[in-house]
């Protein structure tokens, strides 16, 4: 089996989205203390950049699945992923849960298991 750098680097990012997300709650909740003090409205150019982050990892993941199904490694992890970062790209009240989910399927990404239904050839077994 064929270890994906395609996994290793969205667990990775995955990593990073994880902190990117703890780190909104207090961004989006000093910039709504900050709208409703001077009357501006940072608070959706905020929330805009983290939606866009959760979105755009969203894509990576699924083409982190599509590589993972094509070369016979579990989709654990990348499903994972998409279900950690679309939470988040719902609603920002589910970061909690996003980056729950995200961990664990950070785990699995970076273990890059083969699926269940994987047979090995000769070329890829090892002597």
């Amino acid at each position: 089996m064929k270890r994906l750098k395609l996994n290793t680097l969205s667990a990775v990012w995955g990593i990073i989205e994880a902190v990117i997300f703890a780190v909104s709650w207090f961004v989006i909740i000093g910039d709504a203390f900050g709208d409703a003090v001077n009357k501006t409205h940072n608070t959706s150019g905020a929330g805009g950049f983290f939606y866009t982050v959760a979105w755009i990892s969203v894509v990576l993941f699924i083409v982190c699945a599509i590589q993972s199904k094509r070369y016979g490694i579990s989709l654990v992890g990348p499903v994972l992923g998409i279900i950690g970062s679309a939470l988040f790209g719902v609603t920002a009240a589910m970061a909690f849960p996003a980056i729950v989910v995200l961990i664990v399927g950070i785990v699995f990404l970076f273990l890059q298991h083969p699926s269940k239904s994987y047979q090995p050839t000769n070329s890829t077994i090892t002597k």
